[in-house]
């Protein structure tokens, strides 16, 4: 199909013009840049007090959230540090999700001009995956030990949402035992992928689709329109409103983000809060996670490494713990495009996800087990470590790593699990959920370094979970005991 006629057919207008209001988006620049200027300068007070409503899980407003972007103090950001990782642990107790990219095709119809896969770029080996070579990616990904994907698409006719659901069974369909003999799978798929039509998400929800994942790279439009010179993701509004579209199609569990380096950090991080905030008006419910991957090298991009807006490493931190701060209760991942030392130290402002052991090319899990060269990437990856690697420094760091993917499974999505993540309620059911996938993991994939240390960290676990008021009163520590021993014994896949 000529690639012109799939945009014309992919793209419906009357899926824009239902969430408008009178003809117009949520974006507004000029009240955006109003906001930032106007909150330049606030007393230490004010921030304290703006602090505090964080730490009782409210979402802060835009003027709010304004005047922590402009904080110049040292002093009130090592507060601000400091409250961000009390949200994160009220929220989310210790424990951090991992989950590995399994990018199935690379065929483009964009111009992006930060990204390798732009249909100019030469360089690139084009490729899409079959399903024999989808379930060879799962099994090295399974073989590391992860339970969790997100499966990554260009944005072309033959990685439509058929492609997109018959991929998702393929990589659900494979299993793998681990060297203890255990039974290992993917237990949720998140897919990023193309903006698309309500009918599309419907048969992506029908095939276990986990969160759907856009992000809008940069909400300015002039600076989108100049980067996104031409295909499916130049419409503006269409990429704006693919996750109300979700929403509708019935996928509860959406992801914002954007691609900061493109435009000024302040204004995207208003951006985001402002997509989240329409979407709770509309639906009721924001984003499960918010991202915010920042420009790295891409093979045959200038502006990667050009931009007048890249982010330093200080304002990288600064930007991740005004978000954590400004919508507490949703998740933020950090991604393997930052450096060892940078994931290590931002997650300690409230990150809730990371992956690792990642790969980004297609076949790249394939052909790293056989010493192959990679292909040019999509991006540069800046942390390069095993998943066994990160585990073991998380451990050190006292947080414990996370597999669960219950909530998804027992229909904590969507506006329950907001409302429990709100009451910090969804965190304590995590906790044990954790514990249970950690001793999985540590029984059937960790080197012996990282199960000595992650021994102690689950004694300490436990000994926390027998103190608590909220697993004896709900009746969970029998549960619990009954799981962990069935676990420990080579059950598999037992939640709460």
């Amino acid at each position: 199909m000529e690639t012109k006629s799939w945009i014309d057919q992919v793209i419906k207008q009357e899926e824009i013009d239902k969430y408008l209001v009178d003809g117009k988006d949520f974006i507004n620049e000029e009240e955006i840049h109003k906001t930032l200027e106007t909150n330049k300068v606030s007393s230490k007070e004010r921030i304290r007090s703006i602090i505090e409503k964080s730490l009782s899980i409210k979402r802060l407003d835009f003027d709010e959230t304004a005047a922590l972007l402009h904080v110049t103090d040292d002093a009130l950001w090592a507060e601000m540090y400091e409250a961000a990782a009390e949200v994160k642990r009220r929220v989310y107790d210790n424990r951090i999700v991992f989950f590995a990219p399994l990018y199935c095709g690379n065929l483009c119809v964009n111009s992006c001009k930060y990204c390798g896969f732009r249909k100019e770029n030469a360089t690139e080996e084009r490729k899409i995956l079959t399903e024999s070579e989808i379930k060879k990616e799962t099994e090295y990904i399974l073989n590391e030990g992860h339970k969790r994907v997100i499966v990554v698409y260009g944005e072309h006719p033959k990685t439509d949402a058929k492609y997109i659901a018959d991929s998702m069974k393929a990589v659900y369909d494979v299993e793998r035992k681990s060297a203890n003999g255990s039974v290992s799978r993917i237990r949720r798929i998140n897919v990023n992928a193309a903006p698309m039509c309500t009918d599309d998400l419907r048969m992506l929800k029908e095939v276990g689709i986990g969160t759907y994942q856009v992000f809008q790279e940069s909400y300015h439009k002039d600076v989108y329109k100049d980067v996104h010179p031409s295909g499916l993701k130049a419409d503006y509004r269409w990429r704006l409103y693919a996750l109300h579209r979700a929403m509708d199609a019935g996928i509860d569990d959406v992801a914002i983000g954007a691609l900061f380096g493109l435009y000024d950090w302040r204004f995207e991080v208003m951006g985001l809060l402002h997509h989240t905030a329409d979407l709770e008006r509309q639906f009721g419910i924001g984003p499960h996670t918010i991202s915010f991957p920042r420009l790295t090298k891409a093979s045959g991009s200038e502006l990667s490494t050009s931009s007048d807006y890249l982010v330093n490493d200080e304002d990288f931190k600064k930007l991740v713990t005004v978000l954590r701060l400004s919508v507490p209760y949703t998740g933020l991942i950090i991604t393997a495009r930052e450096k060892a030392e940078i994931r290590d130290d931002v997650v300690k402002v409230g990150c809730t996800q990371l992956d690792a052991s990642t790969k980004i090319g297609i076949g790249a899990y394939d052909k790293a087990a056989h010493n192959e060269e990679e292909d040019k990437q999509q991006f540069t990856i800046g942390d390069n470590r095993s998943l066994d690697q990160v585990v073991m420094k998380l451990a050190e760091m006292g947080k414990i790593t996370s597999f669960c993917t219950a909530g998804y499974r027992c229909g904590r999505t969507g506006e329950k699990i907001m409302k429990l993540l709100e009451t910090e309620t969804e965190g304590k059911f995590c906790k044990l959920n954790a514990v249970l996938t950690y001793r999985e993991y540590l029984d059937d994939f960790a080197s012996p370094e990282t199960k000595k240390l992650g021994e102690a960290l689950i004694r300490k676990e436990l000994d926390e979970i027998n103190a608590m008021d909220f697993y004896k009163n709900n009746k969970l520590l029998d549960v619990l005991n009954d799981y962990y021993a069935r676990v420990s014994d080579g059950e598999r896949d037992l939640y709460v």
